[in-house]
């Protein structure tokens, strides 16, 4: 695919040129061409919240080669994308090759493809495998190369590519703002610190007023996402974790009576915002300097962990569990990785979590799922929290970027947003399974749970029951062949956001 050198209708005529900033609006012309550029000329915007593409290069009048614009202050990471194409004809087709990625092991390999969407069909859907290759090439240095073929269909829509689902900082902001709109006494929304952009560090506290009392003993369970920014699966992980713990469901309730959520949903704001993939605004990866984290620096680490080693010094707060969520590149499926400790008995209580988790959730892998002390891994919230919280069950929750395998099953399901707000929703579900276990919540439902008498039916009183002691799986809503309908992103239904292929589109053409 990418197998011709470039003749470059961009500002950029080298490809040993560094990158540096994303593209703005450009119109890639062919060489020679002066003028305003044509229908059909098309036009790449990455100027946006969360937006990320460095540099076009053109090659034929079918076939670009594309750039990923490196984390600020860091040339290593180059992975996530985020781009607009427009000024597009009518049945134009073209082969763009993603062509500096700076990771050979990807999920591209397994079948993962790009998303896509457009102005009049807003969904994000996935591009079909057979037009998608991941291969090495030679006219770049053979390194990995990513193409994709696809089919403009709508001259006056705005197409959006992306690596996987954004989550912006503006959309966490709007989501924090609706909930504390809604006055809920069990939600408290505070500002912990500031990035070094000056965004905010929000950290959100759920549960019943009366745990937080002074005299109160607390059992805090502390949960972080996104300190790689470009993972931002985690973000609707979380969000399903929250949108669970916050709702009016029977289990939401014993939760909030017993214990006290802690979670900051976005440990980087300025990753996220500028559409880095693993940095912050100065280049550092923030899951390496949790052992001394700068106050000017890393400032949202910092604010986070003193929050962390505060409540481990109060001797009415326990804190038992940290879990920061990420999202994985090359794995399939949700897993855990978890911390090895020389006292046998507290190695077995700490793989207890992971077991129950494996079975609420369908996509969740206890295969995956790995305890170590590697030395790599040294700066990670997981490993560093794990030493100074002697009490605490630190671990990373970890999902696919991509899709997951159910038992039995052979055939992949890719993730939805809903999907992985789903592992979110699980996962808040398995902390009570956990206390009930290890007797801190009483195994029979509560009053909270059961109706008053007279008020509802003895039907409706065991209905709760069940939602007490039954797991809470949730399955996939949407099929891959539901998505894998052929080459091209049409109109033929209306505002339907689904593919389909080029024969359905002869049919229709001919009925």
């Amino acid at each position: 695919m990418a197998d011709k050198k470039p003749d470059s209708g961009s500002d950029s005529e080298s490809a040993d040129e560094p990158v540096v900033g994303n593209v703005n609006k450009f119109a890639v012309v062919p060489p020679g061409y002066s003028g305003r550029p044509k229908k059909g000329h098309l036009i790449f915007d990455a100027c946006f919240e969360s937006g990320n593409l460095g540099r076009v290069d053109f090659i034929t009048d079918y076939e670009y080669d594309l750039f990923i614009r490196p984390d600020t202050c860091n040339p290593r990471f180059r992975v996530w994308f985020n781009f607009t194409v427009e000024n597009v004809k009518a049945d134009q087709r073209v082969i763009f090759n993603i062509v500096n990625f700076s990771k050979t092991k990807s999920l591209y390999r397994e079948g993962m493809t790009p998303l896509v969407k457009s102005t009049s069909r807003p969904k994000w859907v996935r591009i079909p495998t057979k037009h998608v290759y991941y291969y090495r090439c030679p006219d770049h240095r053979k390194n990995y190369v990513m193409s994709f073929a696809f089919c403009f269909d709508k001259e006056t829509d705005v197409y959006q590519f992306s690596y996987c689902y954004p989550y912006s900082y503006t959309r966490l902001q709007n989501y924090l703002d609706n909930i504390e709109k809604r006055n809920l006494d069990f939600v408290q929304r505070e500002l912990v610190a500031l990035s070094v952009q000056q965004r905010r560090l929000d950290l959100l506290v759920i549960t019943n007023p009366e745990n937080l009392e002074p005299e109160e003993k607390q059992k805090v369970v502390f949960l972080t996402a996104r300190v790689h920014p470009g993972e931002t699966p985690a973000s609707y992980v979380c969000q399903g974790i929250i949108d669970f713990l916050i709702s009016s469901h029977p289990i939401a309730k014993i939760l909030r009576d017993h214990l006290v959520f802690k979670i900051v949903p976005m440990l980087n704001p300025d990753g996220v915002y500028l559409g880095n993939y693993r940095c912050s605004l100065m280049g550092f990866d923030l899951n390496r300097h949790w052992m001394e984290p700068s106050p000017w620096a890393h400032p949202t680490l910092y604010a986070t962990k003193n929050l962390l080693l505060e409540m481990d010094r109060n001797e009415n707060v326990e804190v038992d569990f940290y879990i920061d969520i990420h999202a994985h590149s090359t794995l399939m499926n949700g897993f855990m990785y978890g911390n090895v400790y020389d006292d046998s008995g507290k190695f077995e209580k700490h793989a207890i979590f992971p077991k129950l988790l494996d079975q609420n959730a369908e996509d969740f892998s206890l295969n995956n799922t790995n305890f170590n002390r590697d030395s790599v891994k040294a700066g990670t919230g997981r490993r560093t929290l794990g030493g100074c919280l002697d009490e605490s069950h630190c671990y990373t929750l970890e999902v696919s970027f991509f899709s997951y395998l159910t038992n039995g099953a052979s055939t992949a399901l890719p993730y939805t947003e809903e999907a992985y707000m789903k592992l979110g929703r699980n996962l808040a579900r398995t902390f009570l399974d956990y206390y009930k276990l290890t007797g801190f919540i009483s195994a029979k439902p509560s009053s909270s749970i059961v109706p008053k008498p007279g008020r509802h039916s003895a039907k409706d009183r065991n209905k709760a029951e069940r939602a007490a002691s039954e797991p809470l799986r949730y399955s996939q809503e949407e099929s891959y062949e539901q998505q894998e309908r052929g080459a091209y992103y049409t109109a033929s239904k209306g505002t339907s956001n689904e593919y389909e292929s080029p024969a359905s589109q002869r049919h229709s053409r001919h009925n």
